[in-house]
Protein backbone atom coordinates (compact mmCIF):
# COMPACT_ATOMS: atom_id res chain seq x y z
CA UNK A 1 0.00 0.00 0.00
CA UNK A 2 1.00 3.55 -1.13
CA UNK A 3 1.29 6.32 1.85
CA UNK A 4 -0.56 8.92 1.89
CA UNK A 5 0.41 12.64 3.24
CA UNK A 6 -1.24 13.81 6.34
CA UNK A 7 -2.01 16.39 5.61
CA UNK A 8 -4.59 14.64 2.59
CA UNK A 9 -5.27 12.00 5.29
CA UNK A 10 -7.01 14.41 7.23
CA UNK A 11 -8.80 15.24 4.36
CA UNK A 12 -10.47 12.21 3.61
CA UNK A 13 -14.39 11.46 4.60
CA UNK A 14 -13.85 7.91 6.99
CA UNK A 15 -14.02 4.33 5.58
CA UNK A 16 -10.78 4.03 3.98
CA UNK A 17 -7.62 1.70 4.75
CA UNK A 18 -4.40 3.99 4.52
CA UNK A 19 -0.88 4.08 5.18
CA UNK A 20 0.71 7.18 7.07
CA UNK A 21 4.51 7.52 8.32
CA UNK A 22 5.55 10.46 10.08
CA UNK A 23 7.09 11.22 13.68
CA UNK A 24 5.40 11.12 17.44
CA UNK A 25 5.12 14.04 18.83
CA UNK A 26 3.04 12.63 21.51
CA UNK A 27 2.14 9.39 23.05
CA UNK A 28 -0.66 9.65 25.54
CA UNK A 29 -1.81 6.83 27.63
CA UNK A 30 -0.22 3.60 26.19
CA UNK A 31 -3.22 3.82 23.23
CA UNK A 32 -3.06 7.42 21.48
CA UNK A 33 -0.11 8.78 18.95
CA UNK A 34 -0.33 12.39 17.52
CA UNK A 35 1.48 11.55 14.46
CA UNK A 36 2.80 14.27 12.20
CA UNK A 37 4.80 14.11 8.85
CA UNK A 38 5.44 18.00 8.34
CA UNK A 39 2.90 18.21 5.67
CA UNK A 40 0.92 20.10 7.79
CA UNK A 41 1.00 21.78 11.16
CA UNK A 42 -2.16 19.12 12.45
CA UNK A 43 -1.53 15.88 13.62
CA UNK A 44 -3.41 12.53 13.14
CA UNK A 45 -4.31 10.48 15.93
CA UNK A 46 -3.75 7.00 15.54
CA UNK A 47 -5.59 4.70 18.31
CA UNK A 48 -3.38 1.32 19.33
CA UNK A 49 -4.26 -1.52 21.08
CA UNK A 50 -1.41 -2.85 22.32
CA UNK A 51 -2.86 -6.27 22.88
CA UNK A 52 -2.60 -6.71 19.38
CA UNK A 53 0.88 -5.39 18.88
CA UNK A 54 3.98 -6.97 19.76
CA UNK A 55 5.40 -5.73 22.89
CA UNK A 56 8.62 -4.83 21.43
CA UNK A 57 7.01 -2.38 18.85
CA UNK A 58 4.87 -0.82 21.66
CA UNK A 59 8.46 -0.61 23.67
CA UNK A 60 9.87 1.27 20.80
CA UNK A 61 6.70 4.18 20.10
CA UNK A 62 8.19 7.17 21.89
CA UNK A 63 8.52 11.09 20.93
CA UNK A 64 10.81 11.74 18.45
CA UNK A 65 10.64 8.31 16.43
CA UNK A 66 9.34 7.70 12.98
CA UNK A 67 6.53 5.11 12.27
CA UNK A 68 4.36 3.54 9.53
CA UNK A 69 0.89 2.82 10.49
CA UNK A 70 -1.64 1.05 8.43
CA UNK A 71 -4.84 1.14 10.01
CA UNK A 72 -8.45 1.94 9.19
CA UNK A 73 -9.28 5.93 8.89
CA UNK A 74 -12.76 6.38 10.85
CA UNK A 75 -14.77 9.17 11.89
CA UNK A 76 -13.03 10.32 15.54
CA UNK A 77 -14.95 9.41 18.85
CA UNK A 78 -12.38 12.65 20.26
CA UNK A 79 -12.71 16.45 19.92
CA UNK A 80 -10.26 18.06 18.05
CA UNK A 81 -9.79 16.16 14.49
CA UNK A 82 -12.31 14.75 11.92
CA UNK A 83 -10.46 11.71 11.42
CA UNK A 84 -8.41 9.14 13.06
CA UNK A 85 -6.74 5.85 12.17
CA UNK A 86 -6.98 2.82 13.89
CA UNK A 87 -3.95 1.03 13.84
CA UNK A 88 -3.72 -2.73 12.05
CA UNK A 89 0.21 -2.70 11.79
CA UNK A 90 3.23 -0.34 12.90
CA UNK A 91 6.85 -0.53 11.90
CA UNK A 92 9.34 1.32 13.65
CA UNK A 93 11.72 3.55 10.87
CA UNK A 94 13.59 5.03 13.48
CA UNK A 95 13.95 5.46 17.33
CA UNK A 96 14.44 7.65 19.76
CA UNK A 97 16.04 7.22 23.06
CA UNK A 98 13.61 8.99 25.77
CA UNK A 99 16.80 9.59 27.94
CA UNK A 100 18.35 11.68 24.98
CA UNK A 101 15.00 13.20 23.67
CA UNK A 102 14.64 14.89 27.29
CA UNK A 103 18.33 17.15 26.29
CA UNK A 104 16.46 18.62 23.35
CA UNK A 105 14.16 20.30 22.23
CA UNK A 106 11.86 17.39 20.79
CA UNK A 107 10.55 17.31 24.77
CA UNK A 108 7.14 18.68 24.66
CA UNK A 109 7.60 21.43 26.32
CA UNK A 110 7.87 25.81 25.44
CA UNK A 111 11.57 26.06 24.68
CA UNK A 112 13.07 30.07 24.39
CA UNK A 113 13.89 31.07 20.34
CA UNK A 114 17.35 31.24 21.52
CA UNK A 115 17.61 27.56 22.77
CA UNK A 116 15.34 26.56 19.25
CA UNK A 117 18.77 28.24 17.33
CA UNK A 118 20.82 26.35 19.20
CA UNK A 119 19.38 23.15 17.78
CA UNK A 120 18.75 24.65 14.43
CA UNK A 121 18.78 21.19 13.31
CA UNK A 122 15.61 20.01 15.30
CA UNK A 123 13.97 22.61 15.35
CA UNK A 124 11.87 22.07 11.94
CA UNK A 125 10.22 19.31 13.94
CA UNK A 126 8.38 21.91 16.34
CA UNK A 127 4.55 23.52 15.46
CA UNK A 128 6.54 27.35 15.49
CA UNK A 129 8.85 26.29 12.99
CA UNK A 130 7.18 23.96 11.01
CA UNK A 131 4.84 26.13 10.53
CA UNK A 132 7.57 29.31 9.42
CA UNK A 133 9.12 27.05 6.77
CA UNK A 134 5.93 25.70 5.13
CA UNK A 135 4.95 29.62 4.59
CA UNK A 136 8.39 30.08 3.53
CA UNK A 137 8.18 27.72 0.87
CA UNK A 138 4.68 29.15 -0.25
CA UNK A 139 6.24 32.66 -0.65
CA UNK A 140 9.25 31.28 -2.60
CA UNK A 141 6.66 29.56 -4.67
CA UNK A 142 4.25 32.63 -4.78
CA UNK A 143 7.08 35.39 -5.76
CA UNK A 144 7.91 32.94 -8.94
CA UNK A 145 4.50 32.61 -10.06
CA UNK A 146 4.08 36.58 -9.78
CA UNK A 147 6.89 37.31 -11.96
CA UNK A 148 5.97 34.15 -14.41
CA UNK A 149 2.46 35.24 -14.57
CA UNK A 150 3.49 38.99 -15.69
CA UNK A 151 6.26 37.94 -18.28
CA UNK A 152 9.39 38.18 -16.31
CA UNK A 153 12.54 36.57 -16.98
CA UNK A 154 14.16 34.39 -13.91
CA UNK A 155 18.17 35.50 -14.45
CA UNK A 156 20.31 33.91 -12.31
CA UNK A 157 23.30 36.39 -11.33
CA UNK A 158 26.74 35.74 -10.03
CA UNK A 159 27.11 34.98 -6.17
CA UNK A 160 30.94 35.98 -6.60
CA UNK A 161 31.55 39.41 -8.27
CA UNK A 162 34.27 42.17 -8.39
CA UNK A 163 31.78 44.68 -7.59
CA UNK A 164 30.06 46.46 -4.61
CA UNK A 165 26.57 47.46 -6.03
CA UNK A 166 25.47 49.56 -2.92
CA UNK A 167 29.46 51.15 -2.19
CA UNK A 168 29.16 49.82 1.30
CA UNK A 169 32.64 47.85 1.36
CA UNK A 170 31.40 45.69 3.98
CA UNK A 171 31.45 42.33 1.94
CA UNK A 172 33.29 38.94 2.26
CA UNK A 173 36.27 38.14 0.35
CA UNK A 174 36.71 35.11 -1.71
CA UNK A 175 39.86 33.86 -2.06
CA UNK A 176 42.21 30.84 -2.64
CA UNK A 177 45.39 32.41 -2.00
CA UNK A 178 47.17 30.35 1.30
CA UNK A 179 46.75 32.68 4.03
CA UNK A 180 49.71 31.84 5.85
CA UNK A 181 52.08 32.34 2.54
CA UNK A 182 50.36 35.51 0.77
CA UNK A 183 52.24 36.19 -2.16
CA UNK A 184 53.48 39.75 -2.10
CA UNK A 185 54.15 42.40 -4.82
CA UNK A 186 57.22 44.50 -4.60
CA UNK A 187 55.79 47.22 -2.72
CA UNK A 188 54.88 45.21 -0.19
CA UNK A 189 50.96 44.38 -1.15
CA UNK A 190 49.45 41.17 -1.36
CA UNK A 191 49.19 39.97 -5.15
CA UNK A 192 45.96 39.96 -6.40
CA UNK A 193 46.64 38.69 -10.16
CA UNK A 194 47.86 35.41 -8.61
CA UNK A 195 45.00 34.93 -6.62
CA UNK A 196 42.22 32.37 -8.53
CA UNK A 197 40.24 35.07 -10.65
CA UNK A 198 43.29 37.21 -11.41
CA UNK A 199 41.92 39.96 -9.07
CA UNK A 200 40.08 40.93 -5.57
CA UNK A 201 36.34 38.82 -5.55
CA UNK A 202 33.56 39.23 -2.95
CA UNK A 203 30.35 37.65 -1.85
CA UNK A 204 27.87 39.84 -3.57
CA UNK A 205 25.66 42.10 -1.69
CA UNK A 206 23.37 42.34 -4.50
CA UNK A 207 22.19 41.31 -8.10
CA UNK A 208 21.26 44.42 -9.02
CA UNK A 209 23.78 45.48 -11.37
CA UNK A 210 23.80 42.37 -13.59
CA UNK A 211 20.09 42.47 -13.54
CA UNK A 212 19.92 45.65 -15.31
CA UNK A 213 22.07 44.42 -17.53
CA UNK A 214 19.09 41.58 -18.65
CA UNK A 215 16.76 44.10 -18.40
CA UNK A 216 18.35 46.16 -21.04
CA UNK A 217 17.90 43.19 -23.15
CA UNK A 218 15.47 41.22 -22.22
CA UNK A 219 12.92 43.64 -21.25
CA UNK A 220 12.15 42.85 -17.24
CA UNK A 221 14.21 39.87 -14.87
CA UNK A 222 14.02 39.52 -11.84
CA UNK A 223 16.95 38.01 -9.35
CA UNK A 224 15.99 35.47 -6.55
CA UNK A 225 19.47 34.51 -4.72
CA UNK A 226 21.28 35.04 -1.90
CA UNK A 227 23.74 37.53 -0.84
CA UNK A 228 26.12 38.50 1.52
CA UNK A 229 27.05 41.51 3.81
CA UNK A 230 29.87 41.22 6.23
CA UNK A 231 28.60 43.53 8.99
CA UNK A 232 29.47 42.84 12.44
CA UNK A 233 25.75 43.32 13.62
CA UNK A 234 24.00 41.02 16.14
CA UNK A 235 20.91 42.52 16.49
CA UNK A 236 17.25 41.39 15.47
CA UNK A 237 17.21 42.89 11.80
CA UNK A 238 20.82 41.57 10.66
CA UNK A 239 21.87 38.91 8.60
CA UNK A 240 25.53 37.56 7.19
CA UNK A 241 23.62 35.85 4.77
CA UNK A 242 20.09 36.22 3.43
CA UNK A 243 17.82 36.24 0.24
CA UNK A 244 16.89 39.34 -2.15
CA UNK A 245 14.75 39.28 -4.63
CA UNK A 246 15.22 41.78 -7.25
CA UNK A 247 13.15 42.84 -10.60
CA UNK A 248 15.10 45.18 -13.07
CA UNK A 249 11.94 46.25 -15.73
CA UNK A 250 13.11 48.29 -18.93
CA UNK A 251 11.34 51.31 -19.95
CA UNK A 252 9.91 52.23 -16.47
CA UNK A 253 9.98 55.04 -14.23
CA UNK A 254 9.84 55.32 -10.68
CA UNK A 255 6.03 55.75 -10.79
CA UNK A 256 5.91 52.16 -12.73
CA UNK A 257 8.64 50.90 -10.47
CA UNK A 258 6.18 52.02 -7.37
CA UNK A 259 3.00 50.59 -9.15
CA UNK A 260 5.34 47.35 -9.29
CA UNK A 261 5.78 46.98 -5.61
CA UNK A 262 2.91 47.43 -4.82
CA UNK A 263 1.01 44.92 -7.15
CA UNK A 264 3.52 42.41 -6.09
CA UNK A 265 3.02 42.48 -2.23
CA UNK A 266 -0.52 42.21 -2.37
CA UNK A 267 0.01 39.32 -5.00
CA UNK A 268 2.52 37.43 -2.52
CA UNK A 269 0.46 38.20 0.08
CA UNK A 270 -2.65 37.22 -0.68
CA UNK A 271 -1.47 34.19 -1.93
CA UNK A 272 -0.47 33.48 2.20
CA UNK A 273 -3.70 34.35 3.35
CA UNK A 274 -5.45 31.83 0.72
CA UNK A 275 -3.31 28.79 0.77
CA UNK A 276 -1.14 28.97 4.42
CA UNK A 277 -4.66 29.48 6.47
CA UNK A 278 -3.63 26.64 9.17
CA UNK A 279 0.30 27.83 9.71
CA UNK A 280 -1.30 31.34 9.97
CA UNK A 281 -4.16 30.41 12.50
CA UNK A 282 -1.12 29.03 14.72
CA UNK A 283 1.15 31.38 14.54
CA UNK A 284 -1.37 34.16 15.53
CA UNK A 285 -2.76 32.58 18.22
CA UNK A 286 0.38 32.00 19.54
CA UNK A 287 0.90 35.78 19.16
CA UNK A 288 -1.89 36.45 20.73
CA UNK A 289 -0.71 34.44 23.88
CA UNK A 290 3.02 36.63 23.42
CA UNK A 291 0.84 39.79 23.58
CA UNK A 292 -1.02 38.48 27.19
CA UNK A 293 2.10 38.79 28.66
CA UNK A 294 3.27 42.24 27.40
CA UNK A 295 2.51 45.58 28.78
CA UNK A 296 -0.43 47.19 26.87
CA UNK A 297 2.18 50.13 25.03
CA UNK A 298 3.55 46.98 23.47
CA UNK A 299 0.91 44.68 21.71
CA UNK A 300 0.22 44.61 18.47
CA UNK A 301 -3.10 46.91 17.43
CA UNK A 302 -4.18 44.52 14.58
CA UNK A 303 -3.51 40.73 15.19
CA UNK A 304 -1.46 38.88 12.25
CA UNK A 305 -4.03 37.84 10.09
CA UNK A 306 -5.69 41.72 10.03
CA UNK A 307 -2.17 43.18 9.74
CA UNK A 308 -1.94 41.07 6.09
CA UNK A 309 -5.24 41.88 5.34
CA UNK A 310 -4.69 45.81 6.35
CA UNK A 311 -1.72 45.50 3.43
CA UNK A 312 -4.01 43.78 0.81
CA UNK A 313 -6.80 46.07 1.24
CA UNK A 314 -5.69 49.39 1.63
CA UNK A 315 -3.87 51.35 -1.29
CA UNK A 316 -0.33 52.22 -0.65
CA UNK A 317 -0.16 56.20 0.60
CA UNK A 318 2.53 57.69 -1.82
CA UNK A 319 4.56 60.81 -0.21
CA UNK A 320 7.99 62.21 -0.77
CA UNK A 321 10.70 62.24 1.57
CA UNK A 322 10.24 66.10 2.08
CA UNK A 323 6.49 65.56 2.82
CA UNK A 324 7.35 62.69 5.13
CA UNK A 325 9.65 64.89 7.36
CA UNK A 326 7.12 67.84 7.37
CA UNK A 327 5.06 65.32 8.75
CA UNK A 328 7.13 63.55 11.41
CA UNK A 329 8.38 67.48 12.47
CA UNK A 330 4.35 68.59 13.24
CA UNK A 331 3.71 65.07 15.23
CA UNK A 332 3.21 64.67 18.98
CA UNK A 333 6.08 62.27 19.58
CA UNK A 334 8.32 64.76 17.48
CA UNK A 335 7.27 68.01 19.81
CA UNK A 336 7.13 65.58 22.63
CA UNK A 337 10.88 64.28 21.86
CA UNK A 338 9.86 60.95 22.05
CA UNK A 339 11.29 59.85 18.76
CA UNK A 340 14.95 58.49 19.75
CA UNK A 341 16.45 59.38 16.41
CA UNK A 342 16.56 62.94 14.64
CA UNK A 343 14.35 64.34 12.52
CA UNK A 344 15.69 66.74 10.07
CA UNK A 345 15.94 66.49 5.74
CA UNK A 346 18.55 64.67 4.73
CA UNK A 347 18.97 62.24 7.48
CA UNK A 348 17.75 58.64 6.47
CA UNK A 349 14.42 57.78 8.78
CA UNK A 350 14.49 55.43 11.19
CA UNK A 351 12.37 52.06 11.76
CA UNK A 352 10.57 54.43 14.61
CA UNK A 353 9.83 57.54 11.76
CA UNK A 354 9.19 55.01 9.21
CA UNK A 355 6.71 53.04 11.90
CA UNK A 356 4.97 56.13 13.01
CA UNK A 357 3.99 56.88 9.28
CA UNK A 358 2.53 53.70 8.68
CA UNK A 359 0.44 52.86 12.05
CA UNK A 360 -0.13 56.17 13.33
CA UNK A 361 0.02 58.72 10.76
CA UNK A 362 -1.79 56.90 7.19
CA UNK A 363 -2.99 53.63 9.28
CA UNK A 364 -1.74 52.27 5.68
CA UNK A 365 1.51 51.01 3.98
CA UNK A 366 3.01 53.95 2.82
CA UNK A 367 5.60 54.54 -0.51
CA UNK A 368 8.28 57.36 0.61
CA UNK A 369 9.79 58.95 -2.71
CA UNK A 370 12.20 61.40 -3.83
CA UNK A 371 15.03 60.97 -1.22
CA UNK A 372 18.29 63.41 -1.07
CA UNK A 373 20.79 62.19 -2.98
CA UNK A 374 23.42 62.06 -0.63
CA UNK A 375 21.72 59.15 1.47
CA UNK A 376 20.96 57.15 -1.68
CA UNK A 377 23.23 54.85 -3.67
CA UNK A 378 25.01 56.18 -6.67
CA UNK A 379 23.03 54.00 -8.97
CA UNK A 380 19.81 56.07 -8.16
CA UNK A 381 18.52 58.66 -10.68
CA UNK A 382 18.93 62.07 -10.35
CA UNK A 383 15.98 64.09 -10.24
CA UNK A 384 16.03 67.70 -11.80
CA UNK A 385 16.43 69.58 -8.65
CA UNK A 386 19.91 67.93 -8.18
CA UNK A 387 19.11 67.43 -4.50
CA UNK A 388 17.18 64.30 -4.86
CA UNK A 389 17.14 61.02 -6.32
CA UNK A 390 14.32 58.95 -7.99
CA UNK A 391 14.01 56.84 -5.29
CA UNK A 392 11.72 55.05 -3.24
CA UNK A 393 10.84 52.60 0.17
CA UNK A 394 8.18 50.69 0.85
CA UNK A 395 6.87 50.61 4.41
CA UNK A 396 4.81 48.28 6.40
CA UNK A 397 3.20 48.13 10.03
CA UNK A 398 5.36 46.63 12.64
CA UNK A 399 8.64 46.41 10.02
CA UNK A 400 9.05 49.70 8.36
CA UNK A 401 11.00 49.22 5.31
CA UNK A 402 10.31 46.24 3.61
CA UNK A 403 11.31 46.95 -0.42
CA UNK A 404 13.68 49.53 -1.38
CA UNK A 405 14.15 50.66 -5.23
CA UNK A 406 14.70 53.26 -7.63
CA UNK A 407 14.83 54.75 -10.87
CA UNK A 408 18.29 53.68 -12.42
CA UNK A 409 20.53 56.44 -13.83
CA UNK A 410 20.60 55.72 -17.36
CA UNK A 411 22.28 59.09 -18.60
CA UNK A 412 26.36 58.14 -19.15
CA UNK A 413 27.53 61.54 -18.45
CA UNK A 414 25.72 61.67 -15.34
CA UNK A 415 26.31 58.36 -14.28
CA UNK A 416 30.17 59.28 -14.46
CA UNK A 417 29.55 61.72 -12.51
CA UNK A 418 28.07 59.70 -9.57
CA UNK A 419 30.50 57.29 -9.72
CA UNK A 420 33.33 60.17 -9.65
CA UNK A 421 31.73 61.08 -6.26
CA UNK A 422 31.42 57.89 -4.40
CA UNK A 423 35.06 57.20 -5.17
CA UNK A 424 34.28 54.40 -7.32
CA UNK A 425 36.72 53.24 -10.56
CA UNK A 426 34.91 53.49 -14.03
CA UNK A 427 37.37 50.42 -14.48
CA UNK A 428 35.55 48.31 -11.93
CA UNK A 429 31.85 48.87 -13.60
CA UNK A 430 33.03 49.72 -17.43
CA UNK A 431 30.53 46.80 -18.46
CA UNK A 432 27.78 48.44 -16.16
CA UNK A 433 28.83 51.98 -18.03
CA UNK A 434 28.77 50.06 -21.61
CA UNK A 435 24.78 49.75 -21.16
CA UNK A 436 24.47 53.79 -21.16
CA UNK A 437 26.47 53.61 -24.28
CA UNK A 438 24.65 51.41 -26.36
CA UNK A 439 20.70 51.96 -26.54
CA UNK A 440 20.67 53.38 -23.04
CA UNK A 441 16.85 53.44 -21.35
CA UNK A 442 14.82 54.66 -18.72
CA UNK A 443 14.90 51.78 -16.30
CA UNK A 444 13.81 51.21 -13.12
CA UNK A 445 13.58 48.04 -10.38
CA UNK A 446 13.81 47.54 -6.36
CA UNK A 447 15.11 44.88 -3.61
CA UNK A 448 12.84 43.12 -1.29
CA UNK A 449 14.91 41.75 1.84
CA UNK A 450 12.96 37.93 1.54
CA UNK A 451 13.34 37.13 5.09
CA UNK A 452 11.94 40.42 5.91
CA UNK A 453 8.73 39.67 4.46
CA UNK A 454 8.70 36.44 6.02
CA UNK A 455 8.89 38.16 9.49
CA UNK A 456 6.22 40.38 8.04
CA UNK A 457 4.34 37.48 6.88
CA UNK A 458 4.70 34.84 10.12
CA UNK A 459 4.70 37.91 13.10
CA UNK A 460 8.19 36.70 14.24
CA UNK A 461 10.38 39.43 15.32
CA UNK A 462 14.30 37.70 14.88
CA UNK A 463 15.07 37.57 11.65
CA UNK A 464 16.90 34.54 12.96
CA UNK A 465 14.06 32.74 13.26
CA UNK A 466 12.92 33.02 9.49
CA UNK A 467 15.58 31.46 7.46
CA UNK A 468 16.60 27.83 8.09
CA UNK A 469 20.57 28.25 9.54
CA UNK A 470 21.46 32.00 10.12
CA UNK A 471 24.43 33.08 9.71
CA UNK A 472 25.82 35.86 12.01
CA UNK A 473 29.02 37.36 13.69
CA UNK A 474 30.53 34.22 15.10
CA UNK A 475 28.17 31.85 14.20
CA UNK A 476 27.98 29.41 11.44
CA UNK A 477 26.91 26.16 13.13
CA UNK A 478 25.49 23.50 11.17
Amino acid sequence: MERIKIKYALEQEAGSKIKVKGWVRAFRSNRFIALNDGSTINNIQIVIDTNQLEKTIVDQISIGASISVTGDLVESQGKGQKVEIIAQQIEILGIANPEDVQKTILQPKKHSLELLREQAHLRFRTNLFGAIFRIRHAMSFAIHQYFNNNDFFYLHTPIITGSDAEGAGEMFRVTNLQLDNLPKTEEGNIDVSQDFFGKETNLTVSGQLEAELGAMALGQVYTFGPTFRAENSNTSRHLAEFWMVEPEVAFADLNDDMKLSEDFMKYVIQYALNNCKDDLAFLQQREINEDKQKPQAQRNELNLIERLEFVVSNDFERITYTEAIDILKRSKPYKKKKFKFPVDWGVDLASEHERFLVEKHFKKPVIIYDYPKEIKAFYMRNNDDNKTVAAMDVLFPGIGEIIGGSQREERLDVLKEKIKDFNIEEEHIWWYLDTRKFGTAPHAGFGLGFERLIMFVTGMSNIKDVIPFPRTPKNAEF
